[in-house]
């Protein structure tokens, strides 16, 4: 797929991260994962991201990485584009980007580098090295470490072709109006922010209609529901939604750090689709909270 093609794609529609299948080892699990895919694709998302945050791409080593890419296009090929998350040091993004092309991915989401603060200059690099690895469309996620500026997109955008996207999760309003102002047209622009059924009408008005959620792994339907309603400004149904469902989901997902993908995995499980734990240092929801998750569930009319 070329890149300009992928861009088109992410322009418009809802986006989702799968949640990675493990067994009760912690150990991949690419029968489940295959069916989870299978399930996910007919629900109307314009693209999935295989081994994203949610997909608990920092938890994966390079050898199931490339399992996980395989079984996510193997199984989407002509349903959905998959694109590939990649993250960590700069040479480790780059073998995570060019083995999600072989494996036949049609886009890299690229994640925040590991631990270390960086200059603009440095950040610029380093993204900059990771599009000229491949020939794919990336995406860059703005979030913790990589806090990149609108001038700095701006040089981004002048050397590197392939880079399609900018991707939100810092929730940073006045950069956001200062890149969509200067950049226009040049990127997709994607609301990140967990959660991001929260922020999607504030989002849509700043010029950015395309989000990522989470929810989508386990009420695919409920998050279309919304999605559809936010494009046609309805705000009787996202503010019934929001009020039904998705501020007290908020309150279980808050309850501790990282719950933002145990909370997934857990709804998963409730609505038939095990996924299996998170692995550490996540930790999984309680007995309690995934009782709170599940009356919530069942108060909706849809999945």
């Amino acid at each position: 797929m070329h890149p300009l093609e992928l861009k088109q794609i992410l322009s418009s529609g809802l986006l989702s991260f799968p949640i990675t299948d493990f067994d009760a080892e912690g150990n991949f699990r690419p029968s489940t994962y295959a069916k989870r895919l299978e399930w996910l694709a007919p629900h109307g998302a314009s693209a999935l991201f295989a081994a994203g945050g949610t997909g608990e791409l920092f938890s994966l080593e390079p050898a199931e990485f490339s399992q996980v890419i395989k079984v996510a296009v193997d199984t989407c090929r002509g349903k959905v584009p998959i694109l590939a998350g990649a993250g960590g040091s700069t040479r480790g993004a780059i073998a995570y980007a060019q083995e999600a092309e072989r494996q036949g991915a049609q886009g890299i989401l690229l994640l925040p580098h590991y631990l270390t603060e960086a200059s603009q200059d440095g950040l610029i690099e380093h993204v900059a090295a990771v599009c000229r690895s491949v020939k794919i469309g990336v995406v860059v996620y703005n979030r913790n470490l990589c806090r990149l500026t609108a001038d700095s997109l701006a040089t981004l955008a002048d050397r590197c072709p392939n880079l399609i996207g900018f991707k939100d999760g810092l929730g940073d309003i006045e950069l956001m109006v200062q890149i969509w102002r200067r950049l226009g047209d040049r990127f997709s622009y994607l609301g990140g922010l967990p959660t991001a059924e929260v922020y999607a009408a504030a989002y849509k008005a700043l010029g950015v209609p395309v989000y990522s959620s989470a929810v989508f792994n386990f009420m695919p339907q409920l998050a279309m529901d919304f999605y559809n309603a936010v494009a046609a400004d309805d705000r009787t149904t996202t503010n019934r939604l929001l009020d039904d469902f998705f501020l007290p989901y908020l309150e279980i997902r808050n309850r501790k750090p990282g719950y933002a993908v145990s909370i997934v995995k857990a709804g998963a499980r409730l609505v038939g689709h095990d996924a299996g734990p998170v692995r550490s240092p996540l930790t999984d929801l309680t007995e309690e909270e995934s009782a709170m998750l599940q009356a919530l569930i069942s108060k909706q009319n849809v999945r």
